[in-house]
Formats: structure tokens, sequence, C-alpha cells
């Protein structure tokens, strides 16, 4: 049996994340079992992509990525002094969310979207939020208006990487406000979902 050579080993993460990073390939997909660091290997990758400055600042970086620590941008708002309007809120702070207000993010993540739920959504840019409803009620005045709900943590985790979807294609497309992106790294998307999917 011929000997394998191609077998590398690496000292740490931040190793395997600069070989990773000096490969020229389109794609590589990495295999390992729960617990042995693929988010923290992606943190590497991502922490050799930033530009430092003097004062010690982020002043940029290459890489748009989709971890555990993606899903955290999102958090809920359960309104528990009311018990009303519980909404999506967005870590506005992030660079993962630079000039979503310009782009249509609905138009873009709502046919990704509706492949597998089947609800729908509005992203309030000014407040950070998002809301969520499957049907229309009647108000007061007889008009038609959201009946808001709190989407399941399935759903919520589908809207999440619809919503990283959606940006991954702006900044493929070379959209001025993700040009910065050189990779895209993304780690264990979804691995369970109790949505219904549709044909």
């Amino acid at each position: 049996m011929a000997k394998n050579n191609n077998i590398q080993t690496f000292n740490d993460l931040d190793g395997l994340a600069q070989h990773l990073r000096n490969q020229d390939k389109k794609v590589t997909l990495l295999f390992a079992h729960n617990g042995t660091g693929k988010t923290r290997l992606s943190m590497a990758f991502k922490e050799l992509g930033k530009q430092i400055n003097e004062n010690g600042e982020d002043v940029s970086r290459d890489t748009l990525y989709f971890n555990a620590f993606t899903e955290d941008l999102f958090f809920w708002d359960n309104d528990l002094e009311n018990d009303s309007e519980r909404v999506l809120k967005m870590n506005t702070d992030s660079r993962f969310f630079s000039g979503l207000a310009e782009m249509e993010m609905e138009s873009r993540i709502g046919p990704l979207l509706h492949r597998y739920a089947d609800f729908n959504f509005e992203i309030d840019y000014s407040n950070g939020s998002i809301v969520f409803w499957r049907e229309m009620v009647a108000n007061s005045d007889g008009t038609e208006e959201p009946a808001y709900i709190k989407v399941s943590r399935g759903e919520e985790n589908l809207f999440i990487w619809c919503f990283f979807l959606a940006i991954a294609r702006w900044a493929i497309d070379g959209q001025e406000a993700y040009d910065w992106v050189q990779y895209l790294y993304i780690d264990d998307p979804i691995s369970s979902l109790d949505v219904t999917t549709h044909p």
C-alpha cells in the first residue's frame, strides 16, 4: 500500500487557519466531531484577516463568517413588562449589518426563507428590530394588520441563516458595503430545525 505523504499536522488552530488561508482553492470543506474546535478555528481564521492600527483598533477585516457568534448578533426582546410585542433585535454595532437599510433585505431574504417556512417578517432598520407574523387580523378600525408572533428556535435559526445567505450574495456580487469580504467561512450552519419544509 502506498504511503500517504499528504498528511500535515499543525501545532495550533492559528497554524491550521493560516494553512487554509494559503490554499489556492475556491472551496475547502472540513469535517470534525463536535467539541474539536470548529468554531474556534473559524474565529482564528477571522482574526488572521484583521488589520489593527497603532491604537489597537480594528480598522479592516476580510472574512464574513457564519457561526455561533453570528447567531448571537440576534437576540429577543420579549417585552416582559407589557407582554405584548416581541421583537428579534439585531446588534447593529456589528459590521455584519453595515448598510442594510439601502439593500432591500426583505426582498432578498424572503425568497430564501419561504422555501422552508410560512411566516412573514419586517425589518425596522432605525430600531434594529424584526417582527414576524403568519396571519393578518382586523384591528379596532376594521383594517387588517399583522398578528405578531415569536417564532420557534428552529425558525429563528432558519431566518438568521437566510439573512446570512442574502448578505453573502451581496458580498459575492461585490456590493460596496461588503467589498471588504475576501473569504466566506461557514461553520455548521444548521444541524436541526423544527420547521416543516414545503415542496
